[in-house]
Parts: C-alpha cells; sequence; structure tokens
C-alpha cells in the first residue's frame, strides 16, 4: 500500500495554497516585471495621446517612444532572468538550478537543511513575495532566491519536509524493534 503524500495547506488572502510534499518548484515571482510592462505600456500611450492632442506638431516626437521601447527591453530582460531559477524540491532532495546557457545545478539532501530564512522589505510584503535562504549543514553552502510569492509558506513546507526526512527512520533496524 503506498503511503499518501503530505499535503500542506496553507491560508493566504482568502485562498488557501497547497503544497504536495513530494514535488514542488519555486521561481521568482514576475510581478514587478509584468508591472513594468504595464508602466511601459502607460508611457507610450500617454506620449501617443500628447503628440495626438498637441495644438503645434512637434517635431520628431516619435523618436519619444524609444524610451518605452527601451524600458520595455530592460523589463523583457528581467523576465528571462527570473524564468531561468528554479528550486525543485523532488522526494528527499532539494535542487537549485540557475543559467541559460552555463547552467549551475546544486542538489542537497533534504535532511540537511537546517535553516529556512525569509526577508520582505515593505514594498515585498506589500505584494505577498519575499526572499528565501536556505542554509545548510556542513560548512557555507547556502542557498538564496529572490522574490518568490508567499515565501513563508514555502520556508514551512520546506522546513516540515527536512524534519519529516530527519524523523523518518532510515535504517530498519534504527527502530530497536519497537513498534
Amino acid at each position: 500500500m503506498g503511503a499518501s503524500p503530505l499535503i500542506l495547506s496553507v491560508p493566504f488572502a482568502n485562498r488557501v495554497f497547497c503544497y504536495d510534499a513530494r514535488t514542488m518548484v519555486l521561481r521568482p515571482s514576475l510581478k514587478f516585471v509584468k508591472l513594468s510592462y504595464v508602466l511601459c505600456l502607460l508611457l507610450a500611450v500617454a506620449l501617443g495621446v500628447y503628440i495626438q492632442t498637441a495644438s503645434q506638431p512637434v517635431e520628431h516626437a516619435a523618436y519619444g517612444f524609444i524610451i518605452p521601447a527601451i524600458l520595455a527591453f530592460f523589463a523583457l530582460i528581467r523576465q528571462i532572468q527570473k524564468r531561468l531559477v528554479k528550486l525543485t524540491i523532488m522526494g528527499d532532495r532539494l535542487r537549485f538550478e540557475s543559467g541559460l546557457f552555463s547552467k549551475s545545478t546544486r542538489t542537497i539532501e533534504l535532511v540537511k537543511v537546517q535553516d529556512v530564512r525569509v526577508d520582505q522589505t515593505l514594498g515585498q510584503r506589500m505584494v505577498g513575495i519575499g526572499n528565501l535562504s536556505l542554509e545548510t549543514a556542513g560548512g557555507t553552502s547556502r542557498i538564496e532566491m529572490d522574490g518568490i510569492d508567499q515565501p513563508q509558506a514555502a520556508a514551512d513546507h520546506i522546513l516540515e519536509l527536512a524534519r519529516a526526512q530527519r524523523s523518518a527512520p532510515s535504517d530498519p533496524s534504527a527502530s530497536h524493534g519497537t513498534p
């Protein structure tokens, strides 16, 4: 008989998020990137309205559209950078991947996770994102992910999984015959 997965329910702002213990993927939030796209669009629309409603034609006003285009290009670069970072929990392992052409992958046993820290600025707290920092046993190995959604729920889930891995007997003889 297979064991049912550990499911963690996290209430947040009248919604409930469930994390399946066997597999969990964390990526940085795109909330600020989407906001950048909206601001670029608003800037372009405002510039277009200004050009159309100006009483006298402004020479070379169309060159002003270069500014929203450049800002949108920087937002696109930021979006690509954020999509190339991923933290995956698979069973008893935690894998951190980053990079496009030169990819970096760190795999850590979940049992070795000792400390999970969440840092949030005021702006991040207002939109429900934060920075997650994982510290592992055996040295200075630290994994940091910036700007993930519901960082405290993710941190609690990771700590619960690490605690469950530590308490699970790895050797059947470790129970010393007690049921």
